[in-house]
């Protein structure tokens, strides 16, 4: 398996830019070998938000596609913070919140954009984490957000 900094250039995936602060709180806090990323929004390469509640707003599929562009803001929140994902050894603990309404039940196949993204950047083995996906109402109106915590080198 290729380093992460070198299986997203061979993915020929593009990070978006790092959203800036919208609160109190750092965006990444590092302690001891973990590295603790707060809740990440969906976007995309122009700045914009990807919004609206999936299985109203968006389908299942776009709703994944929003989870994977959340974890491409993650990467470069991360890369932004500490110069290189490379120093990452593995994903830990993923939290997943889907914004729909409380009818819908498929929180964690919108996840898997998430999931699967780190799965293609860290490989199968410390691309999988612990993982836990819940719907809610999202601020802005945003499609999906994470928080996820990672193990360092």
């Amino acid at each position: 398996m290729m380093k992460p900094e070198e299986q997203i250039k061979a993915l020929g995936l593009i990070l978006p830019p790092a959203p800036p602060l919208g609160g109190i709180y750092h965006p990444v806090v590092i302690t001891g070998k973990y590295l603790y990323v707060s809740g990440q929004g969906p976007v995309q390469n122009d700045s914009s938000l990807i919004t609206g509640k999936v299985a109203k707003d968006l389908s299942m599929e776009e709703g994944q596609a929003a989870a994977r562009q959340v974890g491409l803001t993650m990467l470069s929140t991360i890369k932004n913070q500490i110069e290189s994902l490379d120093k990452i050894k593995r994903l830990i603990k993923t939290l997943g919140m889907v914004n729909c309404y409380p009818e819908f039940e498929q929180h964690p196949q919108v996840i898997n954009g998430f999931s699967s993204l780190m799965v293609d950047v860290f490989g199968e083995e410390f691309g999988k984490g612990a993982r836990s996906a819940v719907g809610m109402s999202l601020p802005g109106n945003i499609a999906v957000e994470v928080e996820a915590i990672f193990e360092l080198y």
